[in-house]
Parts: C-alpha cells; structure tokens; sequence
C-alpha cells in the first residue's frame, strides 16, 4: 500500500512544526546564555560597577505622583488586555485567511468586507475609545508622572536597568510607587507612540479614509501604512509577552495584585482577578467565528457567504 501523505498544517507537517519550535527554543536558550554571560562580563569593565551604583536604575518621581492603580486604571488595563488579544487573532486572520467565512457591507452601501476585516476595525474603535478614556483620566489625575519621563535621568537609569535585566541581578521591583526607569520607557512608547501609530495606520488601510482625498493619499500612502501597521502588531506581542513573563518572574501575587486587586498586598485575589479576565478572553476568542458574528454584524450592515 502506498503511503499516506502526512496532513500538512499551514506549510509543514506536524513533525516539522514540532522540529522547528524545538530548534527555536534550543536556539533561543543558547542565545540568552551567551548574552546573560556577555553581560555580566560588561559589569566587570571598567567605570560600570560605578555607573550602576550612581545610577540604579530608578529615579525619584516629582513629590505630587500618587502610589498605587485607581479603578479606572484597573479596568482599562483588563478592557486593553481583553481588546489587544481579540484584536492580534483578528488581523491576523484578515491577513492569512485566503477565502473568508463570510463577508459585510455597510447599510449605507459602500466596500464589501470580509467579516473578519469587519471584527477587526470593530475592536480598533473600542481599544481606542478605551485608550482615550485612559489618557484623559491619566492627564486629569496628575498620574502621568508615573508613565512620561520627567527626568534626563531616565536614559542611564534605564540603561542600568537593561543591563541588571540581562545579568539576571533583576533591579528591585516597586512598580506600586515607581516603575523602573526601563519601565517607564516602555510604557510610554506603548501609550504614546505605538498606540497612535497602530491607530494612524489602521485608518489609513480601513473604510474609514475619505476616498476623494487624492492629495492626502498621495501624501501618505496605503503602503507606507501597511509597512508600519504589521511591525507595530508584532511590536504589542513582543511587549505582551515580555511583560507577562517579568510579571510572573519578579513577584506574581503581588504584580497581579497591583493592576487586578488594586492593592499592594501578597495574597491570591489579583490571582484569580486575572485568571477570570483570561477565562472571559478565551471565551470571547472562542466565540469570535461568523456563526456568532453574523447575528451581531447583521445589525449594522448586510452579512453574506459571497
């Protein structure tokens, strides 16, 4: 009998998926092992131990900075979590799914869109409705001072920080009071630069670009967009998992605790605030498939197979 073909998934066969992520974690292993051992010999240079003592990787905030996550924090950060991961699964299906479930169009007429494509700018509004609510709030409390850098200082702090990061000599964790100064730049990249990039060029590439204005295109193209969208997607996935590891690594109860029980306590209730928000985003991811859109994208256009 001949034999049968192995069941391919995407490009590869089981066994090589399986092969190749093993060659990816063999490698990835490998690699933070030379730069951790890199690092630690960087230490022992010349002028770093004293650059790491006069600069520990954290700068005093201005006095009127606030400890601590209000409840709007708390919940912008679960509404941002939930969003951004609905969000990542959606464009990626617009951008490998060849022949889409289902498609959409406007009731006031206009381009046909696959569903999925429909999911996608729905969930951008909501994460940008979510995030403009965040900055106002944040602006209007005065708790900016713990995301916008407010100190020259934070360049060599965070440089120190990078570098304890890579040692494995972590810099002490009080993210309840002040961020780290890698921290802090991180945040607000994400908050300030990532998140309008992905916004700006989300609507260049949705319906909702004026079609008649020929000058503006022409001045920002479709493709510059493109060329920008997808790397600040994979920009947020990296930064995701990075964040979740560190959150786990340097103290889980009480991190979890922070942005979830809104407490700097060491107990299990941020614990189990987190593991409901990830169980009610599996279950959104679950049922985010046309049997369950169609109903909803029915209400604000025509859903069909063709």
């Amino acid at each position: 009998m001949p034999k049968a073909e192995a069941k391919l998934y995407g490009s590869r066969t089981l066994g090589q998926w399986i092969k190749l992520v093993v060659l990816i974690a063999a490698g990835s292993v490998a690699a933070a092992g030379i730069l951790v051992l890199a690092a630690r010999g960087v230490t022992t240079l010349p002028g770093v131990p004293e650059f790491l003592s006069r600069y520990p990787g954290v700068y005093d905030l201005p006095a009127a900075a606030e400890p601590g996550f209000p409840w709007w924090a708390q919940w912008a950060h679960f509404f941002n979590f939930f969003l951004m991961a609905l969000i990542i699964r959606s464009g990626y299906q617009v951008r490998t799914q060849q022949k889409p479930p289902a498609y959409w169009t406007p009731k006031r007429g206009g381009k046909k869109i696959s569903i999925n494509l429909w999911l996608h700018q729905c969930l951008d509004i909501l994460w940008l409705v979510n995030g403009l609510i965040f900055v106002v709030l944040l602006l209007a409390s005065g708790r900016w001072m713990r995301l916008v850098p407010t100190s020259w200082e934070v360049f060599p702090n965070a440089l120190s920080a990078l570098l304890q990061y890579m040692t494995l000599d972590w810099p002490v964790e009080s993210g309840w009071t002040n961020y780290n100064s890698l921290q802090q730049l991180m945040y607000f990249i994400v908050v300030f630069i990532a998140a309008p990039l992905a916004a700006i060029t989300g609507v260049r590439m949705s319906e909702f670009w004026p079609k008649n204005a020929k000058t503006l295109s022409r001045i920002y193209p479709v493709e510059v967009a493109r060329a920008i969208h997808f790397p600040t997607m994979l920009f947020f996935v990296l930064f995701i998992l990075v964040h979740v590891f560190l959150v786990f690594a340097t103290g889980a109860l009480r991190n979890l605790n922070h942005m979830f029980g809104g407490s700097d306590e060491v107990n299990w209730t941020g614990f189990w605030l987190f593991a409901a928000a990830i169980a009610v985003t599996a279950a959104a991811w679950y049922a985010a498939r046309p049997i369950v859109l169609a109903p909803i994208a029915k209400l604000f256009g025509q859903v069909s197979s063709r």
